[in-house]
């Protein structure tokens, strides 16, 4: 299935052209709200969509919506396939088809505080891409590394970023 991606490269020129002129112009921010429901439920507000979160009754929920760290792999694939499109536009590679697979290894120790040596998240993710056109396994190996190098998922889980809570007591 080639997917046309024609208007990418308009979109990434007059973004250039704007964050070029004004750099205050490349800050964005997004938000979400949670509200709980149900024993471990909650229903999340982005924008204008709502998302159902839930967790399998192995871990109290009732199983009715993907849990958290489901969405995290929803999250790193979509914006895998993204950033594949937005760089194989940039940097003139043609792309028939992309799909994207991920897997990641949870020890529940980490989240139920049974052991404090053990992370509370993924031990490990792993993500298999798979990119079918007419280019050679070179340039979409250099595809990948610039995948690599700007997704912006990739990156929240490759590096530190800050996260500060406040708790308001209503």
């Amino acid at each position: 299935m080639t997917t046309s991606t024609a208007g990418l490269g308009r979109l990434i020129a007059t973004t250039q052209s704007v964050v070029a002129a004004d750099k205050s112009k490349a800050q964005v921010v997004f938000q979400g709200s949670a509200t709980a429901h149900d024993a471990v439920a909650s229903t999340v507000a982005l924008g204008e969509y709502q998302v159902e979160v839930d967790e399998p009754p192995v871990l109290g929920g009732e199983g009715k919506a993907p849990n958290p760290v489901e969405y995290y792999l929803a999250s790193l694939l979509s914006c895998q396939v993204v950033t594949w499109r937005f760089w194989a536009e940039k940097l003139g590679i043609a792309v028939d088809d992309i799909t994207a697979h991920a897997e990641g290894d949870l020890d529940v120790r980490g989240f139920f505080g049974f052991d404090e040596s053990v992370r509370a998240g993924f031990q490990e993710v792993r993500v298999v891409v798979t990119v079918s056109g007419p280019e050679t396994q070179e340039r979409y190996r250099e595809l990948q590394d610039a995948v690599d190098a700007h997704c912006p998922v990739l990156d929240l889980t490759r590096n530190a970023t800050t996260v500060t809570t406040r708790v308001e007591i209503a």
